[in-house]
């Protein structure tokens, strides 16, 4: 087989040497060997070259083992990959083009993007593993780039950031997964998440493949996502008929699928490890996965770092911790709370003027904007984001994510957004189980202040009309909640109370 310079590539192939036969791709339209697997990686990185000069080339396709073939063609072919996700905008679809200097396009839904791009050129269209795929020539001008992958993530506002990747940066997030998780040829790890997100794209999908597992996946639709909706028996049905063993959650996903097991579904009894990030988890959560069988463990990272930063495992965990740091990863806290993190570190983030240069100190650390703390037996946790932190009207320092993980943890609080900048007292705006009384909530909330110092209680309650989602843009996609919205949506209510004082 052709012998690859990049080493993601190079494990790939010794796979494929060793066992060819052995199924490395499962999907809904077909099955790849993981000889077959490197066999169409090369011919498509051959037909790419053929086609165009090195470029930046954007990837917009639903989940399929063609997007993953696609994705590993690019790379052999020394190109840039732009992965586009389903779930961006049309307005934020065309900045990410734009701005990375996208000039080619391989889509399975050419007519969409035709509709966004009038003017390109339909150049060529392969079937890979089973599905029929497009390139496009949006623009004449190819520009290559130093980064192997551009990742853009939308944030909470404004237009997405393009982090610039280098292959070597994704292998060795994908290598220590590898070596903390211990995937092996009886593996089968279930995409859930989009594949255009870093952290299904490299801890999920390379860390399988690099270990000899084999990876499945389908369509988003066929996993739940439908649409701004989700549903959850489509996840529950998956992971049942696929026989996972191994899968990525965000949180939401979590609470989901434990209410769905607590509801009396049959435990999923064949998953050995699912890791679940994106967002704070609940250790109240973490616990009734695990009474429920589900095997979940937290992790935390950043598109920065080419995702995951720490994780707990089975032989090292802690509920309520982020676990410990990948065995590339350094981690350090400054005078400030603040974490720094080393290892893996991206190249900078993409802009058409150029691109904007990680900020790092003497040592190589970079900030991550999360505050943070390590405990006496090497666990690390967080506190919140720096940028969130608010001075009451005493002059106290409060995280609001410290008041909101300790309001959740009780139990019918499900969702908690907590406020009380140059306030006299913190209002926190709640989602509560609907069978749970106001007195209840109101008794849930003062257990909760029992654990707070008096700084950081909550003196008074909004009820949310309706809970925190992606739907209504009270939450980002990977769970986060986007705070402004909250308060925007709730100012009279808050107003209200503070104007009652």
């Amino acid at each position: 087989m052709e012998q690859f310079s990049i080493l993601l590539l190079q494990e790939l192939n010794l796979q494929a040497e060793r066992d060819p036969d052995r199924l490395a791709l499962q999907g809904m339209a077909g099955q790849l060997t993981y000889g077959e697997l490197m066999s169409e990686v090369s011919a498509l990185a051959t037909a790419l070259t053929t086609l165009a000069e090195p470029a930046s080339i954007a990837l917009a396709m639903d989940n399929s083992p063609a997007w993953i073939v696609l994705d590993l063609a690019v790379l052999a072919a020394g190109w840039t990959n732009v992965p586009i996700p389903a779930f961006f905008s049309a307005s934020q679809k065309q900045h990410a083009i734009q701005d990375a200097g996208v000039s080619l396009l391989l889509t399975d839904a050419s007519d969409a993007w035709l509709q966004l791009y009038p003017a390109s050129e339909l150049l060529d269209s392969w079937t890979v593993a089973g599905k029929t795929v497009t390139m496009m020539r949006l623009n004449q001008q190819d520009r290559a780039s130093g980064a192997q992958k551009i990742t853009y993530t939308s944030g909470t506002t404004g237009a997405p950031k393009g982090v610039c990747l280098t292959a070597q940066n994704m292998w060795q997030v994908a290598d220590s997964i590898r070596r903390l998780t211990q995937p092996d040829h009886a593996d089968r790890h279930f995409c859930v998440l989009p594949l255009a997100t870093l952290l299904e794209n490299v801890a999920g999908v390379y860390a399988s493949l690099i270990s000899g597992a084999t990876v499945i996946v389908y369509p988003c639709q066929e996993v739940g996502f439908s649409g701004s909706q989700f549903e959850i028996s489509r996840l529950y049905q998956g992971l049942a008929n696929s026989q996972a063993t191994t899968a990525i959650l965000i949180p939401e996903l979590l609470r989901a699928l434990v209410a769905y097991l607590h509801a009396g579904h049959p435990p999923l009894t064949h998953l050995r490890f699912v890791a679940v990030g994106g967002a704070k988890v609940a250790a109240l959560l973490i616990q009734q996965a695990h009474q429920l069988g589900l095997p979940v463990y937290e992790g935390y990272g950043l598109s920065e770092c080419a995702s995951v930063v720490t994780l707990n495992t089975p032989q090292a965990h802690k509920p309520g911790s982020i676990g410990m740091p990948l065995p590339h990863v350094q981690l350090r806290v400054d005078h400030g709370g603040e974490l720094w993190v080393k290892g893996a570190i991206y190249q900078g983030y993409h802009q058409a003027g150029g691109d904007i240069a990680p900020v790092l100190d003497e040592e190589g650390y970079l900030a991550t904007g999360d505050l943070a703390y390590q405990d006496a037996d090497g666990y690390w946790y967080l506190s919140g984001r720096k940028k969130n932190m608010f001075i009451t009207s005493f002059g106290r320092n409060v995280s609001p994510e410290w008041v909101e993980s300790t309001l959740i943890h009780q139990a019918g609080l499900l969702q908690a957004c907590v406020i009380g900048e140059a306030r006299p007292f913190n209002v926190a705006v709640v989602v509560a189980q609907p069978q749970f009384s106001v007195e209840r909530v109101a008794q849930a909330v003062a257990r909760a202040n029992l654990e707070l110092p008096d700084y950081a209680q909550i003196g008074d309650l909004v009820f949310a009309r309706q809970p925190f989602t992606p739907q209504n843009g009270q939450l980002t996609a990977n769970g986060r909640l986007k705070r402004d919205m909250i308060v925007q949506a709730y100012a009279a209510d808050i107003h209200a109370i503070y104007e009652g004082i």
